[in-house]
Order: C-alpha cells, then structure tokens, then sequence
C-alpha cells in the first residue's frame, strides 16, 4: 500500500495458524485457507481418506468440535481509521470468531461472506485470532429430530439432514465421492482498514445496440463511514489489452452513482469454437473530492455479449437453447463437480488444466453442479478466457429443505446475494439454475410430513 494513493489497506490473515481438538490441549500446524482433514492428513493425524473404506474411520471429524488460533502483529495506525473489519469469505460452517478473547461475530453458511467490526477489539502491536467450529453431525441430528427432511443423495451411509446446514452437499457423501464432513477456514481472511467511504457494490450492464454499439451502464454504491460526508467521486476506466478505451467520473448521489460509457468499434466475447473470447477490463475507483488519495477501487474483466436463452412455443412444445450475438448455438459440455473433496487444496494450476482440457475437447458449456460450491473466482476467470458457459446452480440438491425456517430463508438470501453479485459480470455466466434434482424428493400434500416438503414450500 502507497498511503500517498490509497487510504485502504489490507492484513492478510492467512498462512500458518494452530489447530486444535475439542478435550486436547496440543497444537497441530494448520494452513488457511484449509480444512481440518488436510492439516490433519499434512500433520500425520490420519491416513487417505480415499483408501478403501477408511472414510468410514473418519466420521469422528464431523462429530467433534475444531478450533483455529493464530497471533498477529496489527499496525497502531489501524485504531485511527475509521473503520476496521474483519472479512472471512469462507468459514465452514457453524462458526464463533473471537478477537483477543472477545467475540466479534458467529457464521453459520459455508457460502457467505461474513464481516465483523473489530476496530474497538484490535490492539496495536500483538493480537489473537480464535475460529471455533461446531461439530457439524450433532447439529443435524438435532435438527432432524425437529423435523424430519429426506434426502437422495445416493449413498446409504450418507448422514441424514444434511438440508439444514448451508454447507457443501457432497461434504456428506454422493455416489461418486467419500464422506468426509469438513471444517475450517476454506477461503481468505484478512482485515481491511479504510476511512471516509468504500466501494459496496458495482453492478456492469451491457447496452447492445441493433447497429453493433454496446454502451456500458456501470452502477456504483458506496458504504460511508467516519464523521461528516464528504462528497464521493467514482471514476470508471476501460481498457482492452492494455489500451484505454473509454473513462468517465460522477460524484455519488446519496451512496451511487451511475455512468454511462460508450465503448468505440467493441470486439465481442464468443464461445468456444465460435470466435474469440475477447475481454475488457474495467477498473472502478472511488474518491473523495478535492483529496488527492484514492479511497478504493475494484477490478473486473468483462466480456461484450448479449447471450440469452430463447424459449418460445414451438411444434413440441416450448423451445430452449442459448444464442449469443444473436447466433443460435448448441451447448456441448458436462457437468462440473467440485475438482477435489477438499475444496481448498485445488490450485490455479488445477483448474487451468481441467478447464484447457475442456476447451480442447470442443466443449462450449459447463454446468457448476448444485451439490458442490459456488466456485471460486479463478474457476470464472478461466471460463471466460476459454469461452466456456457456464450454467450456474444454486447450492440445492437432492433433498427437502426447511423452508418453513424464516431463519434458514434469510440466510439463503443473504448467501444468493453474495454470489449473484459476485459472479454477475462475468462473460461466460449464461444461467442461473435453482436447484439439482429437488423432485426426486416428492413432495408431501399436507403439512410436509413423511420427511418432504410440501408444494408451497418447495416455492418459498
């Protein structure tokens, strides 16, 4: 961080941190982002869970309690900012976060970002972290004894409830994996200091017009924190390969602000085998007037397309196939299940391997499958870059779930919230799919008894 430039600033988190049992007092190396079962296999704890039948050794990982401690030196300049917040884009999955013995906050969805203010809790010089993680198989089953919730997911042994945690399906066994029911810190955590004002959310829209023009509709929120308001400017910039193709600013009215930018002779984004996934990049900062310094700023890359899914009635029924620049295409593809049981341990260089294979075999079209996660952000990237679709899941799969919990709703909206608006400027994003084979549960026509849900449910 220049402080000449910028006013934000980052610790990361990550790295090497302690792990211990519930009952036992000694301290395994740990790595975050990670999961219990791979520090346990690095530290010789346990033997390959892939092994024969040795997961069914390992079912006491999910029936015990984990917690996750480190130290860290904070700089004294983090308690003059006006905001500090600890940011856990990952924790899984029933979560207690204590800050020098304090609690800052609880998380109890794998697929959320979770945000603690911790400015009044940090002290400068040295701090601790604790994570402390719930066992996850008494939860359900205490759940389950609430309500009872069947599942498909095509395994015998597989633990029943799994629907009430917002947790990675497949953690829970499925007919092409083990059961190994993880916990752990599985994506970065780190802590963002920054004064005035942050960037909250930036939504990029595409305007194609009949004539070949695309014009960008770029709408960016601020999040104000600190005393009195000072007046916010964004500034957008566009740029192709490294050339500037297009800028503008706004001051914010109230917390947004939206530009327009055309985009001169634009080169569209293509799927595979069709052309050229070409791509943008956009660059947005946020400022205050009449101050010099940058107050934040995010990154993404876009592609120009217009790629839609045409149904209208036809000879058999209704029609469904996607287009893209107003070019019917077939989807050619498979069905992405995550690249590892342990999501963590899955590298860049992984993913560019699976998904360069793809490309090579002609497919046009992934399907990120509902039991598994929402991906991470290198997966995207990399579809965009090959011209690969992708036809996205919403985590739900092959069981009811309790959606008569207010509870459990608003969890889920949160988690569709984080995500849309996380993924929604890629190019190769082509569907938002609901669920994976829900169906195959049945459904009750009273009260959702017999372990189902009933229709109204299914609808919520």
């Amino acid at each position: 961080r220049n402080p000449m430039t910028e006013t934000r600033s980052n610790l990361d988190l990550g790295g090497e941190w302690q792990l211990y049992m519930a009952g036992e007092g000694v301290a395994i190396p740990a790595t975050v982002p990670g999961c219990v079962h791979t520090d346990l296999l690095a530290a010789g704890r346990i033997e390959d869970p892939f092994y024969r039948d040795r997961e069914n050794a390992l079912k006491w990982i999910g029936e015990t309690a984990w917690l996750y401690r480190r130290e860290f030196e904070a700089p004294a300049e983090l308690q003059q900012r006006d905001a500090v917040i600890l940011r856990c884009e990952g924790l899984d999955t029933l979560a207690r976060v204590r800050v020098n013995g304090r609690e800052v906050g609880r998380a109890d969805n794998m697929f959320r970002t979770w945000e603690f203010d911790v400015r009044q809790t940090l002290l400068p010089g040295r701090n601790s972290i604790e994570v402390e993680f719930d066992p996850p198989l008494p939860y359900l089953a205490r759940r389950q004894a609430e309500r009872l919730f069947g599942s498909t997911g095509g395994v015998n042994q597989e633990p029943q409830g799994r629907c009430w945690l917002r947790k990675e399906p497949c953690n829970f066994g499925w007919d092409w994996g083990p059961i190994c029911v993880t916990s752990g810190i599985w994506r970065p955590i780190r802590i963002l200091a920054f004064d005035t004002a942050r960037l909250r959310d930036t939504h990029i829209r595409q305007i194609h017009g009949a004539d070949g023009s695309v014009v960008l509709r770029v709408r960016v929120n601020a999040e104000r924190v600190g005393g009195a308001p000072l007046p916010l400017r964004a500034e957008v910039h566009v740029s192709r390969e490294g050339r500037s193709v297009a800028s503008q600013a706004a001051s914010l009215n109230g917390d947004g602000a939206e530009l327009s930018l055309p985009i001169p002779e634009p080169h569209l984004w293509w799927p595979n085998g069709m052309g050229s996934p070409s791509l943008y990049d956009v660059r947005v900062e946020l400022r205050a007037e009449g101050r010099e310094a940058r107050l934040d700023h995010a990154y993404y890359r876009i592609g120009l397309r217009r790629l839609e899914l045409i149904r209208h009635p036809d000879a058999w029924g209704e029609s469904f196939h996607f287009e893209v620049n107003g070019v019917p295409f077939f989807a050619k593809g498979a069905n992405w299940i995550p690249a590892d049981t342990f999501a963590p341990r899955v590298r860049r260089e992984d993913y560019e391997r699976l998904l360069r294979d793809a490309a090579a075999a002609n497919m046009n079209f992934l399907r990120v499958w509902g039991g598994g996660t929402y991906e991470a952000d290198v997966f995207y990237d990399l579809c965009d870059e090959f011209g690969l679709c992708v036809w996205q899941d919403f985590m739900f799969a092959c069981s009811a779930y309790p959606a008569h919990d207010a509870a459990f709703l608003a969890n889920v909206r949160q988690e569709a919230s984080d995500n849309v608006r996380r993924l929604r400027h890629h190019a190769c994003l082509a569907l938002w799919c609901g669920n994976n084979e829900l169906e195959e549960c049945g459904f009750a026509t009273d009260d959702g008894a017999n372990g189902r849900m009933t229709w109204a449910e299914y609808d919520r």
